[in-house]
Order: structure tokens, then sequence, then C-alpha cells
């Protein structure tokens, strides 16, 4: 498996689970030093300046893409696939669009997180997923040019009233999209909604595509509650060889946060 660690570049999203919130080139410098070897990052849009110096900074410091995040959609504009106005829809498709080329391009994948939305007070449930269905079979087919998935992250009941489930969410993906679509496992969604972590993750076997390695309380793992040694087993035994990402809280300071999450990831023997 392979570490990587998120920097946030939307200074809205400061008070976000982002462990570097200082820029792309210290993001990229600190997570080199830690000794992780990616960064996943939460860019403002496609077009986002900052991106320009991401290829240089990855190769400087010897650094993979592990992502890049799409929130910023909604944290900046509150667009959604699952919008019940056809022009915010579009937009959102647009703004996701933008940013699976700039990853494809750089040889990763996008997230498709909160930009998913939720079902509106009043709204048909089952045309807010038709809605939900069509953009994403259009952003996986475009994910496809660059040889990349589209990475689909179920999000507990305080983000959306969707999917909060890890085995729901893939089975109305394979049903209702089709291929090119992986399951992003959140183990702090997943610790509020999940009956069992392991179980969740077995259930997924090949669907999964990423990991955001977070504790119970969104700080690095071993600073909450959750069991990590079953959760090891199960991504051992589904052969699970994609990113172990700490989407977590820079708390008590961002400094910890890294150590702790390499730390935790090298005392289970999942990354060297």
């Amino acid at each position: 498996m392979k570490s990587a660690i998120t920097i946030c570049l939307v200074p809205e999203a400061r008070l976000g689970p982002f462990v570097f919130h200082d820029g792309l080139e210290k993001g990229c410098r600190l997570a080199a030093e830690y000794g992780f070897d990616s960064v996943e990052v939460f860019a403002s849009s496609g077009e986002d300046p900052q991106l320009k110096d991401l290829s240089g900074c990855l190769r400087k410091y010897g650094l993979g893409l592990a992502a890049l995040g799409t929130g910023a959609g909604w944290v900046r504009h509150q667009w959604s696939l699952t919008s019940n106005e056809g022009e915010i829809r579009e937009k959102a498709k647009q703004f996701i669009a933008s940013i699976v080329d700039r990853a494809g391009e750089l040889g990763a994948p996008a997230i498709l997180g909160s930009m998913q939305g939720r079902v509106a007070p009043g709204e048909d449930r089952d045309l807010a997923l038709a809605w939900l269905a069509d953009g994403i079979r259009q952003l996986a087919d475009r994910a496809s040019r660059y040889g990349q998935v589209l990475l689909y992250e179920p999000l507990n009941r305080y983000e959306t009233n969707l999917f909060h489930l890890q085995q729901d969410g893939a089975d109305w993906i394979a049903r209702e999209v089709g291929s090119n679509v992986k399951i992003l496992a959140d183990l702090f969604h997943m610790n509020i909604e999940e009956v069992s972590l392991p179980e969740a993750l077995r259930g997924l076997g090949d669907r999964l595509g990423h990991v955001h390695w977070a504790d119970s309380n969104r700080r690095a793992v071993g600073l909450g509650h959750t069991s990590i040694g079953p959760i090891v087993e199960a991504l051992r035994a589904i052969g699970y060889e994609g990113y172990l990402s700490a989407e977590v809280f820079p708390l008590p300071d961002a400094e910890t946060a890294a150590k702790q999450t390499i730390e935790s990831l090298r005392s289970w023997k999942l990354v060297a």
C-alpha cells in the first residue's frame, strides 16, 4: 500500500480536515520530509493557478499524486450534482470535469465527495439519484480518457442523505452507473455509519479504490478509538494496494498529525 497526506489550497476550507494549509510548496516539502509517498490535493478548481506548479513540486520532492479533490465547488459555490436547479447541476459537472482533466493529466483520479449533494426537502429521491447517476457517468467516462477512474465517496448522515454505507453506494454504482468508478472508503464516515468497518471493506473487494486513513474523531489514526488491527487485516485480505491518505484535522497541530499518521502506517507495516 502507499501513503498520502492532504494539502488544502482553498482558504475557505482552512478549518477543514486537511493536514497542510500553507501552500503547495511547503506542503510537498513537509510531506517528503515526514516520509509520505504522495499527496492528495484539495484545489480551488481545475484552473487553480497553484496547480501549474504541482508537477514540478512532485518531481522536486519525489512524490506522487494520490488524487485531486473536488469539494471546493461545494465549499465556495454550493454546487452539486443533485441540485434541483439544472443550471447548478451543469455548473457542478463542468467544475468537476475541470478537476478530472487536471488530475488525469497528472496521472491521478479525482474524488467526488461533497459535490454529490443531497436530496432537497420535498424533492423526489429517485429523480435526484437519476441526476447523480447521469453526472457520474459523464465524469467517469471523462476520467477514462486519461486511463483513470472516478472515486466516489459515501458520506455520513450529517453531510448527505444519499448513500452512507459502503455497500449501498457500491451496489448503486454497479447497478446505475457501471464501470470506471471506484469507492473511496473514509474511515471517519464509516465509523459513524457502519456496523463493522472491516466487514464493510471486505464487502467492497476490488471495488475499493482509495482509503481516507482517519480515526474516529477525524484526527490522525492512533489519536481516536478506532480499532485498526481488524481494518488492516481486511485490507490485506482483499489485496488492497492503493493509497491510505490522511484526510484528518491538523490537531493538535499539523506536525503531530503528519508524524502520527506515518507512524501508524509503519507500525502496521502498511508502508515502508
